[in-house]
C-alpha cells in the first residue's frame, strides 16, 4: 500500500486539528497555512472529511472546521477510506468495496497474498489513531517530505549501484 498526497494532506490537517483546545475551531485558511496545503485541495478533503464524519464544519460566526470526535477515537483506516476508498489491494479482497471476479475460487495469490496484505494493513491503520498524528504535530513533525517522497516518480528506476540489462 502506498499512501497519497490526499492521505497525507489529510493527515496534516487533523493532526493540526487534533491539537487545538477543546472547543476550538479552525477556518480553512489557517488550516492551509498552517499545514502547508493548498486551500483549494485542502477544501476538497475537508469536505470529503466532513462527509465521513470525521470533521464537523460550521459555517457563520463562530464557524470553522474541529473534529467530531476525539482524537484517539478517529482510527486512521477510516481517514484513509474517506480519502481514497478501499484499503484492499484488490477489489476481490475489500471488506466494503468488493467485486467479485472470476477467478476467486482458484486464485492463489487472493488468500495467500493479497487478502493477507489487506489484513496487515487494515490491521495497522485500526489501531493506530488521530491521536498519533497530534503527538507527532506538537512534536513538529511536518510530513512534507512524505509528500516529496510520494511525488517522485519511480519509472520503474534502478537500484543504486545496480545496472539494468537490455
Amino acid at each position: 500500500m502506498r499512501f497519497s498526497s490526499t492521505d497525507i494532506y489529510a493527515f496534516k490537517a487533523l493532526a493540526y486539528l487534533g491539537a487545538l483546545p477543546a472547543g476550538a475551531r479552525a477556518h480553512g485558511d489557517d488550516i492551509a497555512r498552517a499545514a502547508g496545503i493548498p486551500r483549494p485541495y485542502l477544501m476538497r478533503v475537508l469536505a470529503a472529511l466532513s462527509s465521513w464524519g470525521i470533521v464537523e464544519a460550521r459555517k457563520g460566526a463562530g464557524g470553522g472546521y474541529a473534529l467530531a470526535r476525539a482524537p484517539e477515537l478517529i482510527r486512521l483506516a477510516e481517514v484513509v477510506r474517506a480519502t481514497d476508498g478501499p484499503i484492499a489491494p484488490l477489489s476481490c479482497t475489500s471488506l466494503n468495496w468488493h467485486e467479485p471476479c472470476p477467478e476467486e475460487g482458484r486464485c492463489q495469490a487472493r488468500g495467500r497474498v493479497w487478502t493477507r496484505v489487506r489484513d496487515a494493513v487494515l490491521a495497522v491503520l485500526e489501531g493506530s489513531s488521530v491521536a498519533d498524528l497530534v503527538a507527532d504535530h506538537e512534536q513538529g513533525v511536518d510530513y512534507s517530505l512524505c509528500l516529496e517522497h510520494l511525488l517522485k516518480p519511480n519509472n520503474f528506476a534502478p537500484r543504486p549501484g545496480r545496472s539494468v540489462s537490455k
